[in-house]
């Protein structure tokens, strides 16, 4: 994950400073052909690029409405792919539409044409990992992640149908994103190989008299080492 900071504090959202205890996160696209993280973060910080008309979201009421997210995803001014964090985690977001604000983090995957694979596997992958972090920094699981439509049909969301206008387009969805977050995760909870556990063992004496090499293994294991053993070359 390629993760940045940009706090949208111009926006009335931050200004707001209301908090919440994340309990869970919302999936979005934005539902405009503009894959680039300039339309919507700024102003430029030598990554994203210049928007030239200034449409960016960090000021009082872009667009004239009350719209403002955790992160975005998209594509730098060079193409390559790039989380955006633009609200403080546990900041009240305005992206749900509904009761969601007050329980769920939420960010905005940018959308293109919808038919580029290897932009949507990109930003895919970005938000599987941005979603894992999320997840291990407020104790979440996969099933704590919802996208935009399924927070309507629970009733704590607006009328949106994103992300299912896209993933689907590309073999994916929010079960297949979930059922990827769940194994990120889990793998993730596995050592590393450099952290698993090794063991070392200390030869303690050579003999060429059995019963000797048994008189010492008794004093070893009376010293406490229950362990201990006699090997024969």
């Amino acid at each position: 994950m390629n993760l940045r900071k940009l706090i949208l504090t111009e926006n009335a959202c931050y200004k707001a400073g209301k908090k919440i205890t994340p309990k869970g996160i919302m999936v979005h696209s934005t539902g405009a052909n503009n894959p680039y993280l300039r339309r919507y973060v700024g102003p430029d910080d030598g990554l994203l690029g210049v928007n030239q008309y200034n449409n960016h979201w960090n000021q009082d009421r872009p667009d004239g409405r009350q719209v403002c997210v955790h992160a975005f995803i998209g594509k730098l001014k060079n193409g390559s792919i790039a989380t955006y964090q633009t609200l403080p985690w546990d900041h009240r977001g305005w992206h749900a539409g509904g009761s969601a604000n007050d329980t769920h983090i939420g960010f905005e995957i940018c959308e293109d044409g919808l038919t580029d694979a290897t932009y949507f596997n990109a930003v895919y992958k970005e938000a599987v990992e941005l979603c894992v972090y999320l997840c291990k920094l407020y104790n979440l699981t996969e099933k704590d992640i919802i996208g935009h439509y399924e927070g309507y049909q629970r009733g704590i969301a607006s009328n949106h149908g994103d992300p299912k206008n896209w993933f689907p387009k590309h073999g994916k969805s929010m079960d297949t994103f979930r059922a990827d977050v769940k194994k990120l995760l889990s793998e993730g909870a596995k050592p590393a190989e450099s952290e698993k556990k090794k063991y070392y063992r200390v030869q303690i004496g050579a003999y060429s008299v059995k019963a000797n090499a048994e008189a010492q293994l008794a004093k070893a294991k009376k010293a406490g080492f229950t362990d201990a053993f006699i090997k024969y070359d």
